[in-house]
């Protein structure tokens, strides 16, 4: 490993890049051997890692997973009970989704209750608001995709909710469905937002807020 570094240093460079993002020091009041509070500053950290983990896990069950009316159900249910690990990928992904929301929420508590989102951290405050609104459409178009009576149905009470907002109402629900109803339309699109359009959202607005938290430093209790 130290000759592939080497040799990849030699061509690229990296070492100036590593210590700038690697290399600086811990404050004392998130580090959990000198201040036993300090495991709430890990919720922001355990939170990226299970969604790295729901980035794996799906990736694995897109292998099997076929986005039609047809074939929904039935290529969950191979994956569920056929695919070697299957169950258990799944299983991952599904708990890791509820854990993902949680240790989010947890996190931005955190952020507020130690005043982490004042001055001069408030775009980070609202980049961090932001990731959360994807999270939580992850959850809403990856509940609609084994196309079984519970997913149906709760989807279709989903979008009422999202009809009901005033103004954008009916576009944002007709854009949803893709129609009048849930149905074909509706599972494609959540499919494709569920893989690509919010992946790529997450992505750039996780850049965001890792530049600005490397900027800005750890905050300070109040």
């Amino acid at each position: 490993m130290g000759r592939i570094y080497r040799f990849l240093d030699e061509r690229l460079n990296l070492s100036p890049l590593i210590g700038a993002v690697a290399d600086h020091p811990i404050p004392d009041h998130v580090n959990v051997f000198k201040s036993p509070s300090a495991f709430v500053y890990c919720f922001g950290g355990v939170s990226f890692l299970l969604i790295v983990l729901e980035v794996l896990t799906g990736m694995f069950l897109m292998l099997y997973y076929v986005p039609s009316p047809d074939h929904a159900y039935q290529s969950v249910n191979y994956i569920q009970n056929e695919v070697l690990f299957g169950n258990l990928v799944r299983g991952i992904h599904r708990v890791g989704a509820s854990a993902t929301v949680l240790m989010v929420f947890l996190h931005m508590l955190r952020v507020y209750f130690t005043g982490s989102y004042k001055n001069p951290r408030e775009l980070n405050w609202i980049a961090g608001l932001v990731l959360f609104t994807a999270i939580m459409g992850f959850g809403f178009t990856g509940y609609l995709l084994p196309w079984d009576q519970k997913a149906y149905w709760a989807t279709a009470v989903g979008v009422n909710v999202a009809a009901s907002v005033p103004l954008v109402g009916d576009f944002l629900a007709s854009v949803l469905r893709g129609g009048s109803e849930v149905g074909t339309l509706t599972l494609s699109r959540f499919f494709a937002i569920h893989v690509m359009f919010l992946p790529a959202f997450l992505i750039i607005f996780l850049a965001v807020h890792f530049f600005m938290l490397r900027r800005q430093g750890i905050s300070r209790p109040l």
